[in-house]
């Protein structure tokens, strides 16, 4: 794999290009005073909001709020991960990309993809010859060339196929990567067996898991997933997302349905913005993937008892991403139809009509909750308060979380507080001090730790025990490695973090412009946040054990506390 891109190439690449010129080859500028306009390429509108400032070297969206410098607005716009944009970057300046080595050996996964690809074309051949498959194909409507698009294949049935078609990969490899699997006596063999192969490409299209649809000749359930492996995580990955980006300069719109082969059969009858849930209910960061890429989605679902628990799932999911800039919104087919059954039969214009109708979150949200309920009767207006508050709380502070709240009162005919609590038995009290405060605090680190490590590493003995958020918090991952790596760089960092919770959101940060005259400066910024931080945590520790002892005043909870006023006095 190829070394690491040095920071300070990256930095001398963004002082060396125009962010003009990079925009420009994509949207077309006017010349507005000493800065340049357009309409904004991230969201309709007809008015010019969208300014690129040539002397400060940033662009800025006054209609939707996107901003960023050239590397973020490469990422944004071509939809491009962080190394490929510094690539492409390099590319326009006509300039080669540096590769340095360094720091503790790593294991490279670029194998493990290697091996998933090589497998993917072992089960694309295999398919070539197999008639049930082929057949099974015709008869869900799916042609050639739609599964050559896909990469669709087949497993023949038997336990040592892959194995005998990679005869170079160890066992232990394929075992990994979930080709094989190993029962309770020791013995391994094929896990996908007679299968119909979908494989699962990341953003990428580089393999990194399957989904088997079961056509005889195995026990098994009827569709069986790839299990987590370094290289494919379930939680986060979406059927379709490579394919549907493919298909369409712009997407506008992506559609969530239960299925792969309702992905694959909207795609023949040419609707190709579908996307997949892996086998289980679709994930806040699944959705919040899909509004990385557009500002609506739809999910189309099964009309019966099934399909309406899944809209209910995704409903959930979808609440903490939504916003006034972001829509979900559900549809729901005739009993005993799904996507794949529907589009077929009535076709592609009354399928999109269809989606057209679709019904908005919130208004789903509501006439769920009010189900059963009779708003005349004070009890149920209650009720439904109770019932609410709970998922509009999900949602991002702002305008539509307002506007929800107004829609309850409405409903209830009560007037609620904007900040009032859900009171339920089972919910904790809430830890004093501001928590959207204190991620933008963690965000400031993170940001001045991705992009400036060298004055980071330095402070590290300063700090101490850092004060962590739990197991999302990369901070003390960057920090342990700062210590033993101190010319360590952010692809380095980065890389520590593949894969788990708020990964994308690193990414996304990565972009931000960070200019910095004085380091020194930069650095005591860094640690005055520490402390800021570990003075909130104390501060909900001070108040935990305050509320430990007005319920159970025993002389070990008033130690505790006593303890914790003399180490850290409130100020």
């Amino acid at each position: 794999m190829a070394g690491r891109i040095p920071q300070s190439f990256i930095n001398d690449l963004l002082a060396r290009v125009d962010i003009v010129d990079v925009i420009e080859r994509r949207v077309p500028l006017r010349k507005a005073g000493k800065d340049y306009k357009a309409r904004c390429p991230f969201h309709e509108e007809k008015t010019p909001s969208f300014t690129v400032s040539q002397q400060k070297q940033l662009y800025h969206c006054f209609g939707c709020g996107a901003s960023g410098g050239a590397l973020g607005f490469l990422m944004e716009y071509d939809q491009l991960e962080f190394v490929p944009a510094v690539e492409a970057l390099a590319a326009l300046a006509g300039v080669e990309v540096p590769r340095e080595a360094g720091g503790p050996p790593k294991r490279s996964d670029e194998g493990l993809y290697a091996v998933m690809e090589r497998a993917n074309r072992y089960f694309r051949t295999t398919l070539k010859s197999s008639r049930t498959a082929i057949d099974y194909l015709k008869g869900r409507g799916v042609n050639g060339v739609t599964a050559q698009t896909f990469g669709i294949g087949f497993a023949p049935d038997g336990w040592n196929n892959i194995a005998t078609a990679l005869p170079d990969v160890a066992e232990a490899t394929l075992l990994e990567l979930g080709l094989l699997t190993r029962n309770d006596s020791g013995r391994v063999y094929d896990k996908f067996r007679a299968r119909v192969m979908f494989p699962i490409r990341d953003t990428r299209g580089r393999v990194v898991g399957f989904g088997g649809r079961v056509l005889g000749g195995d026990d098994g359930p009827k569709y069986l997933n790839s299990p987590e492996t370094p290289i494919f995580h379930k939680g986060q990955e979406l059927y379709g997302l490579y394919e549907a980006r493919r298909s369409v300069r712009k997407l506008d719109r992506l559609i969530v349905v239960e299925g792969y082969l309702d992905v694959v059969s909207m795609a023949q009858a040419g609707i190709s913005t579908c996307v997949a849930a892996l086998g289980t209910a679709i994930s806040t960061e699944q959705m919040r993937k899909l509004f990385r890429y557009v500002d609506d989605v739809v999910c189309c679902f099964d009309g019966d008892r099934a399909g309406r628990q899944a809209a209910w799932r995704a409903l959930e999911a979808s609440l903490p991403v939504l916003s006034e800039g972001k829509r979900a919104r559900f549809v729901f087919l005739p009993e005993g139809e799904d996507p794949d059954s529907l589009v077929r039969k009535i076709g592609k214009d009354a399928f999109l009509a269809r989606l057209d109708g679709a019904i908005p979150a919130v208004e789903y949200l509501f006439s769920t909750l009010s189900q059963g309920l009779n708003l005349d009767s004070l009890d149920d207006r209650a009720r439904l308060v109770s019932l609410a508050r709970p998922h509009i709380e999900k949602v991002q502070e702002g305008v539509l979380r307002d506007l929800m709240l107004q829609h309850l009162q409405r409903l209830s005919g009560s007037r609620l507080p904007r900040a009032m609590p859900v009171q339920t038995a089972e919910r904790p009290r809430r830890a004093p001090g501001p928590p959207q405060a204190a991620g933008r605090l963690r965000e400031r680190l993170h940001l001045i730790t991705l992009r400036y490590p060298e004055v980071v590493a330095p402070l590290i003995e300063a700090v101490g025990d850092f004060p962590a958020s739990g197991d999302a918090d990369p901070m003390p991952v960057f920090l342990a490695y700062l210590a033993q790596q101190p010319g360590a760089v952010m692809d380095e960092l980065l890389a520590l973090w593949v894969g788990e919770p708020g990964y994308e959101e690193l990414l996304e940060l990565t972009a931000r412009q960070l200019p910095v005259e004085d380091p020194l400066k930069l650095g005591e910024e860094f640690l005055e946040i520490v402390q800021r931080l570990r003075d909130m945590a104390a501060r909900s520790r001070r108040s935990e054990l305050l509320s430990r002892v007005r319920e159970e005043p025993s002389q070990e909870n008033l130690r505790q506390l006593l303890a914790e006023r003399r180490s850290a006095p409130d100020t």
